[in-house]
């Protein structure tokens, strides 16, 4: 087993030391630090950007060849740490413990350990692995105008007032695929300068206020249903790209479910629990947002757009559109080629 020895809270020190130990090449953008490799060790990118008020975000999407123990040991006060893992599954411990919990995929998850304890992921070989950490630091952000913690529940409370970290905490949440989508949208980001400086701060404030939300869920026992299993909330993942290469045909909840091997039934409660939307609101809106890419990227006429989509009446179309943006198809276009 590989062991990393990471000695600093600090993002930049972070990527440097794991530079030292997985090689690649380190490289700076517009405020972003990118760690890339590919070597006898494994291959991946690790990346982090810091923000105001002591808000910075880690993520990486690695695959080692070897199991890989990467420690964490530092007098200073840990951040707060809300984990999400898109793909894959690791190990962690805290207070210089060997006892280690599983980390899951689409799992809520939230760590903020005891000052001067160890803190230690696993990750393992031969496994893609894609997470994201949003790291707070308590004393930095209290700091921020509006910061509105009092809001929180009276645990999570704590935890924020807890500036010497005392106090450890650790969070497994309950698993979320509308976390899911927004980590998607927050990793594809392809934009420039402060439009994609921006863009990743939007999206990293959402995903906080998410995780923030579904703890308050599950402090209040809105758990997920136990007819739900890990591989059923896998399979229902898995639906969103297969309704986007099929969105042209005909999508009912019985092809979904058979396409999945799931029963309708608990098909719905999937979509219900996970994206709390049913399975006939979540297809229409995956068409809409394609749609409005076509009529965005594309010369295709309302007509084409409506029938590569798989709607039957244009005026149906233009009706749900309105609906969903406010505005019509067509002027949407015109509002459009105006700008450009």
């Amino acid at each position: 087993m590989r062991e990393i020895q990471i000695t600093s809270i600090k993002d930049e020190i972070i990527l440097e030391q794991l530079h030292l130990c997985l090689e690649g090449t380190l490289n700076e953008s517009w405020g972003e630090r990118t760690l890339t490799f590919d070597n006898s060790i494994g291959k991946g990118v690790v990346r982090s950007i810091s923000f105001d008020w002591g808000v910075s975000l880690l993520d990486c999407d690695v695959e080692f060849y070897e199991d890989v123990k990467i420690i964490f040991k530092t007098s200073s006060v840990s951040p707060i740490e809300f984990i999400f893992i898109s793909k894959g599954s690791f190990q962690y411990s805290e207070d210089n413990t060997e006892e280690f919990i599983d980390l899951e995929q689409y799992q809520n998850i939230i760590i903020a350990p005891k000052r001067y304890s160890k803190k230690t992921f696993v990750f393992p070989p031969h496994e893609e692995i894609k997470v994201n950490f949003i790291r707070i630091l308590k004393k930095e952000y209290l700091k921020k105008k509006n910061n509105n913690i009092t809001h929180l529940n009276d645990l999570m409370l704590s935890i924020f007032n807890d500036e010497q970290a005392q106090t450890p905490f650790k969070h497994k949440g309950n698993y979320s695929l509308k976390i899911a989508d927004q980590v998607k949208a927050l990793n594809s980001v392809y934009d420039s300068g402060v439009i994609r400086t921006l863009s990743l701060e939007g999206r990293l404030y959402l995903i906080l206020a998410m995780q923030l939300m579904e703890h308050h869920n599950f402090e209040n026992d809105l758990a997920l249903p136990e007819s739900l299993s890990k591989s059923d909330i896998k399979k229902i993942h898995q639906l969103s790209e297969y309704i986007v290469d099929n969105i042209s045909d005909p999508i009912s909840v019985r092809s979904l479910a058979d396409s999945a091997g799931l029963s309708p039934k608990k098909l719905q409660l999937g979509f219900n629990v996970l994206y709390s939307k049913s399975v006939n609101e979540y297809v229409r809106q995956l068409k809409l947002e394609i749609s409005r890419d076509y009529l965005k990227n594309t010369d295709l006429s309302v007509s084409e757009i409506v029938y590569a989509i798989g709607i039957k009446s244009r005026s149906y179309f233009s009706k749900i559109f309105f609906e969903a943006y406010g505005i019509l198809p067509t002027d949407y276009r015109k509002q459009l080629a105006k700008k450009s």
